[in-house]
């Protein structure tokens, strides 16, 4: 009774006319306040455990999809009260190797505004430590969407590793621009002439800059710490089982990306495709 009054009426006043005491009414309500406080933290704690890159903003835009009522400024806090501080980013070792005798291109993505899909894919290769050995992934992505194109997963490095990620992906469509590092994977002739077959334009990141294949950097490193750095692989049957399950299911149907509006990559794809 008394919170369906008190938009009209004075706390005071409610009480005084039912007899209800009003330390009572205020121990009651801030009761309720502290556990469901304690539910939402519950929440954060899911969020964050299945996808651990995610900052306050993100959390809260997962925790609206699952049905919370919530703002930044909330969960800001509450991710305060339960500690999560900002993970300091761990310098990973470079997998590929630009010491070589192939042909170097330039960089054709630099300043390019990406307005579309198939317009840019970027590639990237990371290794995977297992109990006794290590396997490599090499990974393609549509920068406008931020879709997986193509993926492989092997025991070596060789150039079959990035020409069958190719493959896989030239079955869904072909892209504009091929973007990578200057990594002897890329530039082998195998690869070129995939490439040049295709009539796809190669672009590479100079030699040192990281950061001019970002979109794929990053793209590795959710991979790291969202999926790897949390298993410990028995063997290659199971990481590449985990690794298709977090590409195909967690990444593109339910991680949400702050540059595709809180939308996940199948989801902001599907809705460019209806909206063009």
């Amino acid at each position: 009774m008394i919170e369906q009054l008190k938009g009209d009426y004075w706390i005071q006043v409610i009480c005084d006319v039912i007899g209800y005491s009003r330390s009572r009414y205020y121990y009651r309500t801030k009761s309720a306040k502290q556990t469901q406080e304690e539910t939402l933290k519950k929440a954060i704690i899911d969020v964050a455990g299945r996808y651990p890159t995610y900052g306050y903003r993100r959390i809260t835009k997962q925790l609206q999809r699952e049905g919370w009522t919530v703002n930044h400024k909330r969960i800001s806090r509450l991710m305060k009260d339960l500690g999560f501080l900002a993970k300091r980013r761990i310098r990973r070792k470079r997998t590929t190797n630009s010491v070589h005798g192939y042909k170097r291109y330039p960089n054709l993505v630099k300043g390019l505004v990406v307005e579309r899909p198939e317009q840019i894919w970027v590639g990237d290769i990371t290794y995977i430590r297992l109990r006794d050995e290590f396997v490599y992934l090499a990974v393609l992505m549509d920068v406008f969407t931020r879709s997986i194109r193509g993926w492989h997963l092997d025991r070596t490095m060789e150039k079959q590793l990035t020409i069958t990620a190719l493959e896989k992906g030239l079955k869904q469509c072909i892209p504009e621009i091929h973007h990578s590092d200057q990594g002897v994977q890329y530039a082998a002739n195998a690869y070129v002439q995939l490439l040049e077959e295709n009539e796809i334009a190669i672009s590479m990141a100079g030699v040192g800059k990281a950061y001019e294949n970002g979109y794929a950097e990053r793209l590795m490193r959710t991979i790291k710490e969202e999926e790897v750095d949390l298993s410990d692989y028995r063997n290659f049957n199971e990481v590449y089982e985990r690794i298709e399950e977090f590409l195909d299911e967690v990444y593109m149907k339910k991680r949400i990306h702050s540059s595709l509006d809180y939308l996940t990559p199948s989801e902001f794809e599907k809705k460019w495709r209806q909206e063009a």
